[in-house]
This record gives structure tokens, C-alpha cells and sequence, in this order.
């Protein structure tokens, strides 16, 4: 798979996909904003640009690129049990869906990779590009681990391509201030984390943020009993964000940088 290849298939849905949501959440938003898009969206896209300059810097390869070093030779269980490509796509997705979902958990409870993990959720308010501000350090973390669950288990290339597509997608979509039908929620739910369903995720009372931890599939808050129907003030009712870092000031891109370096204030 040539690195063109991957990167148009990449930029191409994540730009469809972002585009399509912003214009949803413009025409028929869920939750009035408290602060708006004026004054967040150019440090969050601010740091998803940076997110991108560093992952091509650092790691060129990327998961996609170690998934076909791991095959060339041979490496991790889906290659050691000759597993077909029939088999090892679907459930490598599904597999590394299971590893972020582990991750995310983790990275809830352990107060180092917290500060890290945190400035994604002291957004004042939730929408699309809310689903892209992750602090550069998290991101490359997150890479590292992705990549060495890609060489353990010999995850075939175009297993990762269409997990990280189906990831950037669905973190747009469910963070996303657009509303899905009740009834429609409700199935849908079963299938993919909703925006009803993920904004419970990001309130800022901690027994709901410790919820709700999927991206893209649903079952494994439902399996491991982190599921929470809705929020206990209801979907129009809750507070978004962290009771620290409400100050506006802090929707800036040199603040949201330092965040995980500063005192809990």
C-alpha cells in the first residue's frame, strides 16, 4: 500500500466526514453553545495541525507502515497462525478497537497520563472539532501503543487503514453537537457510540466522565459495565467540561499546550 495511498484515503474521509458534521451542527445542533465557535475552534484546529506536524516528524511509518514491516517478516499472532486476510481484517479492527478502548480507561485512571489525557475534556463545550483536541503527547502515546498492538497481534495493513478511518470518523460523529431521533438512538447505540450516548463522557461530574469510554464501538462500555444511559442532569441539563480550566483563556492554543504541565487551579 503506497503512503499516497494511505494519506489520500485518510485526508479524503477525515475532511468529508468533518465537513459533513459541521454543516449538521450548524443546520440542527443539539445543545446551545455556552461559549461558541469563535473562540474555540482555532485552538482546537490549532492543535490538530500540530497533532499532524508532529506524527509525520516522528513517526513517518505510522501504524500502517509497521503493519507491513510486521508482514514482511512474519511478525505477530495473526501471521504465526496463517490467519486469513477474510478473518485477520475484521477482527484486527475490532481487536485494536478493544486496545483504545483499554487505553482510554487507563488513561482516565492513572494521574500522569490524566494530565495528559484532560485538555481533550476542558472543552467548555462539545462539537465536531472536539473530537480532534488531543494533546500531541497523547496522540504520540496512543501511536506508540497502536503501533506495538499492531506488531504483537499482526494486524494486516488494510485492517489498521480502516480502523483509523472508522476512529477519526466516529470521534467526529459522536462528539458531534447534532441530535439522532430517540428511537433511532436507541439502536444505533448498539452499533456505534452515539453523540447522546458520548456526550455523557464529557461531563463534568466524575462519575459520568468515567463513562461512556468508546469511540467507535459500543459493546465494550456494555461488556465491562462503564456504560451510562444519560447523564443524571439530563442531555440539555449537564455541564460540559472540567470544574478546572473554565477560564476562558484557557481555549487558547499556548494554554492548551501547557495544561497537563500546570497545577490543578
Amino acid at each position: 500500500m503506497p503512503p499516497s495511498v494511505e494519506i489520500a484515503v485518510r485526508v479524503g474521509c477525515y475532511a468529508a466526514v468533518f465537513a459533513a458534521m459541521a454543516l449538521w451542527e450548524w443546520s440542527a445542533p443539539r445543545r446551545r453553545l455556552t461559549v461558541g465557535r469563535r473562540l474555540r475552534w482555532p485552538g482546537n484546529l490549532g492543535i490538530l495541525a500540530i497533532d499532524i506536524v508532529a506524527v509525520r516528524l516522528l513517526v513517518p511509518t505510522a501504524a500502517v507502515g509497521v503493519a507491513l514491516i510486521a508482514a514482511a517478516h512474519g511478525w505477530g499472532l495473526f501471521n504465526m497462525l496463517g490467519l486469513p486476510a477474510w478473518a485477520a481484517i475484521p477482527v484486527g479492527v475490532i481487536v485494536l478497537d478493544l486496545v483504545i478502548y483499554t487505553q482510554h480507561v487507563v488513561f482516565h485512571h492513572v494521574p500522569l497520563l490524566w494530565r495528559l489525557h484532560r485538555m481533550h475534556h476542558a472543552d467548555l463545550d462539545i462539537d465536531v472539532t472536539t473530537g480532534v483536541r488531543f494533546h500531541p503527547l497523547e496522540i504520540l502515546l496512543s501511536l506508540a501503543i497502536k503501533m506495538a498492538a499492531v506488531v504483537v497481534l499482526g494486524v494486516p495493513a488494510p485492517a489498521v487503514l480502516i480502523f483509523e478511518v472508522l476512529l477519526n470518523a466516529t470521534s467526529m460523529f459522536n462528539h458531534s453537537n447534532v441530535v439522532l431521533p430517540p428511537r433511532l438512538d436507541l439502536v444505533a447505540r448498539w452499533i456505534v457510540v452515539t453523540p447522546q450516548m458520548h456526550q455523557v463522557h464529557h461531563s463534568i461530574e466524575r462519575a459520568e466522565t468515567d463513562s461512556n469510554f468508546g469511540f467507535n464501538l459500543p459493546w465494550w462500555d456494555r461488556l465491562f459495565g462503564t456504560y451510562r444511559a444519560q447523564p443524571a442532569a439530563g442531555e440539555q441539563g449537564m455541564t460540559i467540561g472540567l470544574p478546572i480550566f473554565r477560564d476562558g483563556a484557557e481555549l487558547g492554543i499556548v494554554r492548551l499546550l501547557t495544561q497537563p504541565f500546570r497545577k490543578d487551579v
